[in-house]
């Protein structure tokens, strides 16, 4: 890269990747560390599951942790790594990590979707509630970002003249 500055990724990029997506990371970290009975609410299918999300199991509160855990792993390591380097060598390694977690992570919604429908969970975003406008809309958003920028999308000026990244 003929800059070491950030300037030459493009704004909405820097914009998404440094800020955006990882504060909406610790966000989930938070409701899945802190306040983990509301974080199994929004992904319970019916009233009954709802009821049972009020008092989580210790095996699923300790998954939770975990997992709010790895949400905070993912927004440091994204803003850290990405904010300190305009190489688009590790950008496009960062950001391919992230898309075949992006991946694995709508993986997981796929047993609500056994119970609700497939097309309910992924499709029909007007019936979606908070927990599936996360974990599927915005999921849906990072990829396609992340596929913007591995396939160069706006990069034309950030690639001339680089040799090897």
């Amino acid at each position: 890269m003929t800059s070491n500055t950030l300037s030459s990724i493009p704004l909405a990029y820097q914009f998404f990747f440094l800020y955006i997506e990882p504060i909406s990371a610790i966000v989930g970290a938070f409701y899945a560390g802190i306040k983990p009975s509301e974080y199994l609410t929004y992904l319970a299918s019916s009233p009954a599951l709802e009821k049972l999300a009020q008092s989580p199991s210790t095996p699923a509160l300790i998954s939770l942790y975990q997992l709010s855990n790895l949400y905070l792993l993912f927004a440091l390591n994204e803003h850290l790594v990405l904010s300190s380097t305009a190489s688009l060598r590790t950008w496009r390694r960062l950001l391919f990590c992230l898309l075949i977690a992006d991946l694995g992570h709508l993986a997981t919604m796929v047993p609500l979707a056994q119970e609700k429908g497939f097309a309910e969970v992924f499709l029909y975003l007007w019936k979606w509630n908070a927990m599936e406008w996360g974990s599927v809309g915005f999921v849906y958003a990072g990829a396609t970002m992340r596929s913007s920028f591995l396939w160069g999308v706006g990069l034309a000026g950030a690639q001339k003249g680089v040799k090897g990244e």
